[in-house]
């Protein structure tokens, strides 16, 4: 039996947290997000772009899969944007901290709450691996305006904010030919990944390398 745990207001408009039997599941618009049931390809998403003692960026907070893998693979430091003060709040001291066992509090990790687009384009900062999940995929964004982070402009202000050697990491419930042959126009070496997944058609991770 599916129980709703709570209904918040977000930027986006409204998310719901429910509990179906041991699994959580995050709801926007009516539109499902993410849950608890899985994760692997949340997980490989970081893992494939992860070298030891590497600074690390993770779009999208989720259920906080991919900051775990993160911690667990030995980052040195990891910043998470999130833009839902909802998402936050359910990770930092709601229910979804057991999922991650409380990586928030983990002092390698800074939070941010704020749009991912916009953070990308004011922020100064470098790194060593980009893990971006903050919709279903490129050409399935959550908000209009994601849709530039996979433009050639979007792709092309990445590859700037990455170190050299650095790996881009993105997530997509499907597959996405038109901005995969975009990201092989940037990067010197991009390896496509699909996960399978219990029901639907693989997961799709990309990883690009400058």
């Amino acid at each position: 039996m599916v129980e709703v745990v709570e209904t918040a207001r977000g930027r986006g408009g409204e998310l719901v947290l429910r509990r179906d039997g041991d699994a959580f599941e995050v709801i926007e618009n009516g539109v499902f997000l993410m849950d608890t049931r899985n994760g692997e390809s949340e997980r490989l998403l970081v893992t494939g772009a992860l070298s030891p003692g590497a600074s690390v960026l993770i779009g999208g907070l989720g259920v906080g899969f991919s900051l775990r893998a993160a911690l667990d693979g030995g980052a040195a430091s990891v910043v998470v944007v999130e833009r839902e003060p909802a998402v936050i709040a359910w990770n930092r001291s709601g229910p979804l901290r057991t999922v991650h066992a409380d990586a928030l509090a983990d002092p390698r990790v800074r939070l941010v709450e704020a749009d991912l687009v916009p953070w990308l384009s004011g922020t100064s900062e470098r790194f060593d691996a980009l893990c971006l999940d903050i919709d279903n995929g490129p050409e399935w964004t959550v908000t209009e305006g994601n849709a530039h982070l996979y433009s050639e402009a979007g792709l092309a202000r990445l590859a700037g904010l990455l170190n050299p050697g650095g790996v881009l990491a993105v997530w997509s419930a499907g597959a996405a030919p038109v901005f995969a042959a975009r990201l092989r126009a940037h990067f010197g070496k991009v390896c496509e990944v699909p996960v399978e997944v219990p029901r639907g058609e693989p997961d799709v991770l990309w990883f690009a390398q400058r």
